[in-house]
Parts: structure tokens; sequence; C-alpha cells
């Protein structure tokens, strides 16, 4: 179920998000002060484009306190953006019963996408 569920997510719309974060996680690279935060994007992407069947993980180094600056800086800078459109997305997608599971798929990626050092989607 989680494979058919992950294809129809890259069909409708997955893939293209993904490869969003990935693009800008190229570009937050070309600057040394962003190589971090564009790691953590591209991470961002892989894990969009396969969210069925897998969980949020916390690593027991996830709460050091490099970590919780960068965590505070993404947030600032761009994870409350991306948290808002995954809200919209999910908002949107909950109005149709065939859309719930993707809903559902949306808010798992809203934690990571404000949090995303120290926690990945396994």
């Amino acid at each position: 179920m989680n494979l058919i569920g992950n294809i129809l997510w890259l069909i409708f719309g997955g893939f293209l998000s993904g490869m969003g974060y990935i693009l800008g996680g190229f570009l937050l690279c070309l600057t040394i002060v962003g190589i971090p935060f564009g790691i953590q994007a591209m991470k961002l992407g892989l894990c969009t484009f396969a969210p069925f069947g897998k969980e949020i993980v916390e690593r027991p180094d996830a709460n050091s306190p490099l970590r919780i600056v960068f965590n505070i800086l993404w947030i600032v800078l761009f994870g409350w953006e991306i948290a808002v459109s995954h809200l919209l997305h999910a908002g949107v997608l909950a109005l149709t019963i065939i859309g719930i599971p993707f809903a559902i798929q949306h808010i798992k990626l809203v934690p990571l996408s404000l949090l995303p050092f120290g926690r990945s989607l396994e």
C-alpha cells in the first residue's frame, strides 16, 4: 500500500515539491554559511519524494546546542514558510476523501520542516 501511495504522491505533486527542496538546497550551498541549511533542504527534498510508510526519527544528539541554534535560525528564515505551505496543502487535500491520506503526509512533514536538524524521516 505504501508503494502505491508513494507513486501517486510523486505523480500528483510530490516530485515537484521534492525537486523544489533540492534546488533550494543547491542554491543555499552556494555560500559557505548556507551549506548546513542547504544540506537540510536537500534532506527534506529526499524525504518528500516518498513519505508513505515512514516516521520522523530523532537522533540522540538532536538537542545539542549547535543544532538548537541552527533549528532556530531555520525556523526564522525558512521553516515557518515551508510549514505553512504544508498546512495549506493538507487543508486543501483534506476536503476530499481521496486526498485525506495525502493530507496526513503533509501534516507528517510539518514538524520535520520546522526542526530538520537532528531529525529525519525513516
